[in-house]
């Protein structure tokens, strides 16, 4: 036993003597087959870190603030701040969640469209002087009850105007007004921040208009008088090394041209779903099966073809950890556990449902897999940008885990386990 905490708030299980993640799902699998057969998660903190050393390495020259919205674990929060992480926090708990980390109030921003009076209060009480301004009305409110705040001016994009029909931010042509406003209200305004959606097909044009349009702002606060020194480029990474490597090559002529380092602007990034996304996987149990019958056109090779699809009832649903479905995000199809597919077995079209019975609890409309069985175990992984709010609702289990070869990794990279991570207790895994 290797404890770091007298009172742990939970335990990370240290994978010793080339024992794999996948040995950790196996046991508490064959855990679950002795009771309730419950679905749960398995962290992996080695992740976290791996996903910060590919940060440091293509993008250095981007500060990375964590939205805590993405993922609240506690777990994560204290692995990120311990790597010395901004945060990006959308409401009074969330900055409570990440003070209680350590984290330094100059090191947190408080972000939100329409912030509550008191989240304010609670922000300028905790002395968190960053917070995101998008129109004149929260301009009044941050003026009354934050006089002392430093405003990130919330700038609209092309790239975000098409995902979304609600307004968010403000555009080019209204931004002298706004700058206006806060100079006349005595609030100091010190930088720019605008999102790019991952699902922009066009990173080089995106980020062309929105880092001309931030410099056009730059250019007129710094006329009014105020002292522009942050620009934060939002999120938008997916957790793929080659995506960051796309943004990064569309960003760095830009950030030369416009916002070069002797300039003294320091740039910020929001990466989310990069960090943790990966780091969690997701185990659920067959509890129910349906057979019907349909005539489905361009069936793939190998798939088989009778018209036969299966229905399969899962324990959890978009009531649950799927509860992104609901908000028109797809899921991955899972894996089958402890199942190697054959080039010539039989896989059929199949459907993936939560326990409610309802229409709306669809978590896979289409997937192929092999005909399961009730009591069969699927795997979801990347399941960690969808919040561990949802696993606690459900009251999942969340198995934490760090291989040796990370762990050692982490203190190298300066994350003193026995002291900045106060809440974890390390036990050896064995199988």
């Amino acid at each position: 036993m290797k404890g770091f905490a007298d009172k742990p708030s939970y335990i990370i299980e240290l994978l010793e003597g080339g024992v794999t993640l996948e040995d950790v799902i196996d046991g508490h699998i064959c855990e679950q087959a002795l009771v309730e057969k419950s679905a749960f998660v398995v962290g992996d903190l080695g992740a976290l870190m791996r996903q910060h050393g590919c940060w440091q390495n293509v993008v250095p020259q981007l500060q990375p603030y964590y939205p805590v919205r993405c993922n609240s674990s506690p777990a994560v929060i204290e692995v990120l701040a311990s790597l010395g992480l901004g945060f990006v926090c959308a409401n009074k708990a969330e900055v409570n969640l990440v003070l209680e980390h350590g984290v330094p109030p100059e090191n947190i921003i408080l972000s939100g469209v329409c912030k509550q009076l008191a989240h304010i209060k609670h922000a300028a009480k905790n002395n968190i002087q960053h917070l995101v301004c998008e129109n004149e009305a929260e301009l009044s409110k941050i003026s009354r009850l934050h006089p002392n705040a430093k405003l990130l001016l919330q700038l609209t994009t092309q790239a975000h105007a098409a995902e979304t029909s609600m307004a968010f931010g403000f555009s080019l042509k209204s931004c002298r007004h706004l700058l206006e406003a806060a100079k006349e209200l005595g609030v100091e305004v010190v930088g720019v921040t605008f999102h790019i959606p991952s699902s922009c097909q066009d990173l080089q044009e995106a980020y062309t208009h929105a880092l001309s349009d931030a410099r056009c702002v730059f250019d007129m606060g710094v006329d009014l008088g105020f002292n522009m020194n942050i620009l934060d480029i939002g999120g938008g990474f997916t957790g793929s090394e080659f995506q960051l490597e796309q943004v990064e090559s569309a960003i760095r002529p830009l950030l030369d041209a416009y916002f070069s380092p002797l300039s003294g602007v320091q740039v910020l990034a929001q990466p989310g779903s990069f960090y943790v996304a990966s780091a969690f996987s997701l185990a659920v149990n067959v509890i129910g099966k349906k057979v019907v019958t349909r005539n489905w056109d361009g069936l793939a090779q190998g798939e088989n073809n009778e018209g036969t699809e299966f229905l399969y009832y899962m324990n959890e649903g978009v009531y649950g950890p799927f509860s992104r479905k609901l908000l028109g995000k797809s899921i991955a199809a899972p894996s089958v556990h402890k199942h190697v597919l054959c080039a010539d077995e039989a896989v059929y079209p199949s459907s993936l449902w939560g326990p409610s019975l309802d229409q709306l609890d669809h978590v896979v409309e289409r997937c192929l897999l092999p005909e399961l069985s009730v009591g069969d175990w699927l795997l979801f992984s990347n399941m960690g940008a969808c919040g561990l709010e949802e696993f606690s609702s459900s009251q999942l289990s969340v198995y934490y885990t760090v291989s040796t070869s990370d762990w050692y990794e982490m203190q190298e990279a300066g994350v003193a386990l026995d002291s900045a991570m106060k809440n974890f207790s390390m036990v050896q895994y064995s199988v």
